[in-house]
């Protein structure tokens, strides 16, 4: 069993990491202040092929596997978590219009989309059904016109900021097996955008209800099959929980790393602070839980490319196991930074904010035990 990077995968994640030490890190704290990411960040970053990671080679992506892809986001959140999770939401829509949409819907769309001229949303969750996603109530209605939709997203990264929205709307019955999957573009007549979202973390994402008020888009922004949109938005969950996942992983890794200069240089009782037992502890478990993370990430991306058969619980306990595993990486980052750790100006406060979120989104951790029994008891 080998646990190596390839040469090659260690150059992607080099990449990446370079490319986010020079052009994110340095203006996170801005960005989050302006609430906003620039858009011409997103074609800088389709130029490394970022903006189709695992859309095959085929239409025109990067053809990465699944585990090349955690590379890139645990390399980006070293810089900054919301701007690589954003980049993931992106992903995430590319891939399901590469394995679902038709030629037609594909040599229209993905151009823009590889390219990120065209950035993508995911609209799946409803005031009224978060982790109940089938129970969503936006409802699009086939006329001669196009898709006529009506109804309400919410917690929508991107929210009045992307070019398209990769919906999930009813067009048939109650339950799963009544959704289907649409684009609908930006300037799309009756589609509109609530205000922005006060947030605790991922400040730089805009975030926003999206409203379809007789929204029209095209019949031919269907993606896939009508009726199959749950399925669709459940198989690109999977890999989103991976990408979160090191999202989490490459943050708290930053934020570990932050912690050991900082704890070299502060001095108290006549000595710097990293010679005290007691707090070598810390930075020992902590490195611990880090690196059980990634192995444990790994593992579960593996599995997602191997297409084995347990694939979808591994990535939902990778998912609970690595987010949590961040959260209490970075939170003890800050005690050990002590009162200095409560301050923007050291970074600190900030992935203990964004890293929060990680919990919740691409299925709470509570949604991820319950498929990990699932699966257990149906053995």
């Amino acid at each position: 069993m080998d646990f190596a990077l390839s040469e090659e995968q260690q150059a992607i994640f080099d990449m990446a990491h370079a490319f986010g030490q020079e052009h994110i890190a340095p203006h996170a704290r801005a960005w989050e202040a302006q609430g906003t990411i620039p858009k011409d960040l997103w074609p800088r970053l389709a130029e490394l092929g970022f903006g189709g990671l695992y859309v095959s080679e085929e239409a025109g992506g990067a053809g990465l596997s699944r585990l090349d892809a955690t590379l890139v986001f645990e390399a980006l959140s070293m810089a900054c978590p919301s701007v690589a999770a954003f980049l993931s939401i992106h992903n995430m829509c590319a891939k399901m219009l590469d394995a679902y949409g038709s030629d037609d819907l594909k040599a229209r769309w993905m151009p823009g989309v590889l390219s990120m001229e065209t950035v993508l949303s995911y609209c799946l969750t409803e005031p009224g059904s978060g982790s109940d996603a089938a129970a969503l109530k936006t409802r699009a209605e086939k006329t001669n016109e196009g898709w006529r939709l009506n109804g309400t997203k919410a917690f929508i990264s991107g929210g009045g900021y992307s070019d398209a929205y990769v919906t999930m709307v009813r067009t048939g019955q109650d339950g799963p097996k009544g959704i289907s999957t649409v684009i609908v573009p930006a300037d799309a007549p009756g589609l509109s955008f609530g205000a922005l979202e006060d947030k605790m973390g991922w400040r730089s994402q805009p975030t926003a209800q999206v409203q379809f008020d007789d929204c029209l888009t095209g019949l031919d922004n269907l993606v896939g099959e009508e009726g199959r949109g749950f399925s669709y938005a459940m198989g690109g969950l999977d890999g989103g929980r991976l990408n979160i996942s090191a999202c989490s992983l490459g943050a708290a890794q930053a934020g570990l790393d932050a912690t050991l200069v900082y704890m070299r240089d502060r001095k108290a009782f006549g000595q710097s602070i990293d010679q005290f037992q007691a707090l070598q502890f810390r930075l020992a478990d902590m490195e611990i839980e880090l690196q059980a993370a990634r192995t444990f990430l790994r593992q579960a991306a593996w599995k997602l490319d191997t297409g084995a058969p347990d694939a979808t619980k591994f990535c939902a306990m990778a998912k609970k196991f690595v987010t949590e595993a961040g959260s209490r990486v970075v939170d003890q980052c800050l005690q050990l930074h002590g009162g200095y750790g409560y301050l923007a100006d050291y970074g600190i406060e900030k992935l203990v904010r964004d890293l929060r979120v990680h919990q919740i989104l691409e299925g709470t951790n509570e949604i991820m035990r319950l498929i990990v029994a699932r699966q257990m008891l149906a053995r």
